[in-house]
Parts: structure tokens; sequence; C-alpha cells
């Protein structure tokens, strides 16, 4: 199948702002993590939480954190936000979007959970695509965990693996 072979070769980066504090959503977060690795490169880039940020307003904080997510984007990235108004997905047109993606010559597939707040202008300049996980608000530290495994599930409707279910 070529998408499997194209979809191996394209490293996919999850980049975060912040770390995952609850024990529970780690632990979950690397079993994911150890699963999609038999499928494509990945990996997990965690941009430090801003500091002292009750001295500066809620736009300071977003532009300290595009400047950070800025530094990490590659002009070859094919970058997707994870956004509240971003497109929604079932499973199978998740995975057929990281299939077309692939296949249109990604180098990198960059995935970005931002900070509290969202997103300044400049990141939604620079993205490729929003995606949103769901109408419902989850907080930055739970999506992780849903996104890795929605994205673990990709891989597997992409190989006609029987993870998942119609």
């Amino acid at each position: 199948m070529p998408c499997q072979r194209a979809t191996e070769s394209v490293k996919t980066t999850l980049l975060t702002v912040g770390k995952t504090d609850e024990d529970y959503l780690e632990r979950g977060i690397q079993k994911y993590v150890a699963r999609i690795i038999h499928y494509v490169p990945f990996d997990m880039k965690i941009i430090p939480d801003i500091r002292n940020t009750k001295n500066i307003s809620e736009l300071q904080q977003k532009q300290r954190e595009a400047a950070a997510i800025l530094d990490e984007i590659e002009t070859t990235d094919f970058v997707a936000l994870l956004d509240e108004n971003g497109t929604q997905f079932s499973s199978r047109q998740f995975a057929q979007f990281i299939e077309k993606t692939t296949l249109q010559g990604a180098r990198r597939l960059l995935f970005v959970i931002g900070g509290p707040y969202g997103f300044a202008p400049e990141i939604y300049q620079r993205a490729n695509c929003k995606i949103s996980l769901s109408q419902m608000t989850f907080s930055h530290q739970m999506v992780r965990l849903i996104f890795v495994e929605q994205l673990y599930r990709a891989h597997t409707i992409l190989r006609g693996e029987p993870y998942h279910h119609d």
C-alpha cells in the first residue's frame, strides 16, 4: 500500500506549551507514543511554560509562546494547530487527512497545542490548518492524551488493523 510507505517516511511531531502535570495523563500519553513509533518517526517537544505570567497580559503571554513555537517550526513543516475553531474530523477522516498531507510531500507533520489562551496571530498566519478535536472544551493537558490516541488510531486505520471499529 503506497500510503503506508509514505506515512512511515514522514516524521510527526507534537509540540506543546508546558509539561504534563498529572501522572495519569503522562502514563497514557507515553502508552500511545510507544505505539505510534511503530508506525512513524514521532516525538513530542515541550516548550516550557512562560514564567511570571501574573505581571503580563494574555497577549504578551501568547506572543512569548509564539516566539518559542516559531523557533521550533522549520520552513518545510506542515503545521496543524489544535484549535477550538478548527476543522473537526471523524477518526477515518483524520486518517485520510494524514495520508493526503503525507502524500503531498510534507517533510514533517507538526501538530501544535498552544498555551491556556490559545495562539498569537503570527502562529495562525504560519499554520497550514487548524484541527478541533471536539466542540467540547478539554484542558490543554487532556488534549495531549486525546490527540496521541487519535494519531495512533489514524495509523491503525491506514494499515487496516483492527483497533478501530465502525
